[in-house]
Parts: C-alpha cells; structure tokens; sequence
C-alpha cells in the first residue's frame, strides 16, 4: 500500500459539519464515482461496462445507500447494504464511515474500512487494504486519509503512523512522525516495527547489560574479601 498525502483536510471537516451543511444527492455522489472510475481506471471502456461490472463501483453505492439511511437513524436497515457487499464483493465498509466525493477502490474485494474511518475528496484505494481499528475504546479509532490520497503500489503504513509527505513505492512507512523503513523485509502485522518498540528494545538491552557488570562486581568483591569463619560458640575466627 502507498500514501500518497495531500495537505488539506477540508472535505474531512465539511463532511464532519454535516448536520449543518447540504449534503449532495446520492445520485450526484454515485455519478461522480463512476466517473471517477472511468477517468482513473484504463481498464475502463464504458460507464455501462462500469456500471454493471466493477465490484469497486458495486461497493461504494452499497455504502452510499447505508451510509444514507445510518445518517437518517435507520442502523438497521443500512446494515442490509453493508452486508450484500461484503457477502458479495468481500468489501466491508462500516455504514457510518464517512466517504467524501469521487471516491474510487481499485479491484473492489478485500477490504475494510471501519465505522469513524474518514476519507476525503479524490480517493482512490487497491484491494487487500484496511482501514481498521486501533483501540477497542469508544470514539475516533480508525484511521483517516485526507484529500487526494492514493493507496496502493507496495507500500505499507504502519498502526498510527502519521505521514504528511510522498512515500516512494515499496517502501513502509512507521512511527509519529513518520520515518520510512526498508521495504524488502517481511513485516508481519504484529511484528511491525515502530519507534516504541525499538526503544523498548534497548532499554532491556541496557538493563541485561547493567545486570552482566553487576554480576560481575559481585563476583569480584566475593574473590578478593577475606575469608571469615564462624565457630560453634559464635566467635569469628
């Protein structure tokens, strides 16, 4: 996975004022994916061909439709969209993520967005990505792609790593802030590596090595103290 950041967030914040802003029709929003879909996909030969056969568009209008009726009240109910598509495309968006405008995914399947994950305007996401959470707390848990980010490309982005700049690709990116490691290793998810852990690491390597010359003063005082005995009635001798 790559980001690629850009350095607004503003269709964020509009989207979080939603309450008080217009939101555009859902139609409006569908044609804008689909558009989208066929400006940034060469695969793309008609918005009929889109339509009818890119689980990517299948997805986003099930959750443009769930996200419509969660908005409403309607929890239930906008479950059954979020549902069909991850039965049918593997996509599990949650109902009450929020996904601004020209929003594409790239080969629609395998992927995850969670309930307080946030995507701004220009979006596009590849499959196998997970936008999960970090924290079995109430509140904001997931994570949050600003304006005109792309995803995709053999980068990864570790767990709560902030990254303002442009990643190359097939690089990883870890940490706050963001630093970028080798990209050729094999990173399971739990052993990512990260700024915490690295100086965790070293603290134990330094108490083991505080504990080895302490040992060995010890050892050293025990040779050169003098021998003392005690007899039967007490007395050292």
């Amino acid at each position: 996975m790559s980001f690629i950041l850009a350095t607004t967030s503003s269709s964020i914040a509009a989207a979080r004022r939603g309450a008080k802003a217009v939101p555009p029709s859902l139609m409006a929003m569908l044609r804008e994916d689909i558009a989208c879909g066929k400006a940034r996909d060469p695969a793309a030969r008609s918005t009929l061909e889109i339509v009818l056969t890119f689980p990517g568009v299948h997805a986003i209008v099930c959750h443009r439709l769930a996200n419509r009726l969660w908005r409403r009240g309607f929890r239930f109910p906008a479950r059954l969209p979020s549902w069909a598509a991850g039965l049918v495309m593997n996509a599990n968006i949650h109902p009450g993520a929020t996904i601004v405008r020209r929003f594409l995914i790239h080969h629609g399947t395998e992927f995850v967005i969670g309930k307080t994950g946030e995507v701004g305007d220009e979006v596009t996401l590849y499959h196998g990505i997970t936008l999960g959470g970090t924290s079995w707390a109430p509140g904001k848990c997931h994570p949050t792609l600003d304006s005109g980010v792309r995803v995709g490309a053999g980068c990864r982005v570790g767990a709560n790593a902030v990254f303002i700049e442009d990643v190359p690709p097939g690089l990883t990116v870890v940490g706050i802030p963001g630093r970028i490691v080798n990209g050729r290793i094999d990173l399971d998810h739990h052993l990512m590596p990260g700024p915490v852990g690295d100086a965790i690491a070293s603290l134990v390597d330094r108490f083991s090595f505080l504990e080895l010359r302490i040992s060995r003063l010890q050892r050293q005082l025990a040779a050169n103290a003098p021998e003392t005995t005690i007899s039967h009635q007490g007395r050292m001798q």
